[in-house]
């Protein structure tokens, strides 16, 4: 079977390998193993449409049959490797948005259930979920599977379910805490830099696109929380950790 490997991986790009290689020789063996000492987190199989396998199954050997047990497809042959920098929500999310314009729009189960889902997850990412929100998108997910007239619909929730499945932590800390603990989802966070260690060296204020940041030199900075954009561009200059 040939795979187009990508994400986060040293050696991206088409491999093949023998049906029952297991998903951990693939992403380690041949793909080199995760960039910059990162941890891996996941890795999506089968396309947009398929699901999000966790660490504790890298040794799933890579079939049709154990892929579907758990959870995601073989697919067109898709595997994009994440690490513990990526939210699971917010892939989730990305996958699902793709999904509803990809709809024919012609069955409702897909063309309405895909986009409520996808309202729900748009709220969850903007510190506006709610307790019963999860329960709501298994229950959604399983409609749109059972009543969708095509594979599309009937393949679309794999992302969301998969995700709840195995990183439904993640799901409940957005809710629960709106908080996001991979640091993606914006509207979650916000930017500070620590007066006790700031040196004043005016590297992020000269970086900042927006004009944010401001203090006098050698004296600790401060960021305007309401001109801040969240790029993370003075994260990026700082030399101060």
């Amino acid at each position: 079977k040939i795979f187009s490997l990508v994400g986060k991986i040293n050696n991206t790009g088409l491999v093949e390998v023998p049906m029952g290689t297991s998903l951990r020789e693939i992403i380690f063996e041949i793909g080199g193993g995760i960039p910059n000492g990162k941890k891996f987190k996941a890795v999506q199989t089968g396309g947009p449409s398929g699901g999000c396998i966790p660490e504790r199954l890298l040794d799933l050997p890579v079939d049709f049959d154990e892929l579907t047990k758990a959870g995601s497809m073989m697919g067109s042959g898709g595997m994009i490797v994440m690490d513990e920098d990526t939210c699971m929500v917010d892939v989730a999310r990305y996958f699902l948005s793709f999904l509803k314009e990809e709809s024919c729009g012609k069955c409702v189960p897909c063309r309405e259930g895909i986009k409520r889902m996808l309202e729900i997850l748009n709220r969850i990412c903007r510190g506006e979920g709610e307790f019963g929100d999860i329960e709501f998108l298994e229950e959604l997910s399983q409609s749109i599977m059972k009543a969708s007239l095509c594979a599309l619909g009937t393949t679309a929730s794999n992302p969301v379910l998969t995700t709840i499945r195995y990183f439904r932590d993640e799901y409940e800390t957005h809710i629960r805490d709106k908080a996001c603990p991979a640091g993606v989802c914006r509207d979650l966070f916000e930017c500070f830099i620590d007066e006790t260690i700031c040196t004043g060296c005016g590297r992020c204020k000269k970086e900042c696109p927006t004009g944010a940041i401001s203090g006098g030199k050698k004296k600790p900075h401060t960021i305007d929380v309401n001109q801040c954009i969240k790029c993370e561009a003075c994260f990026e200059v700082c030399k101060c950790g």
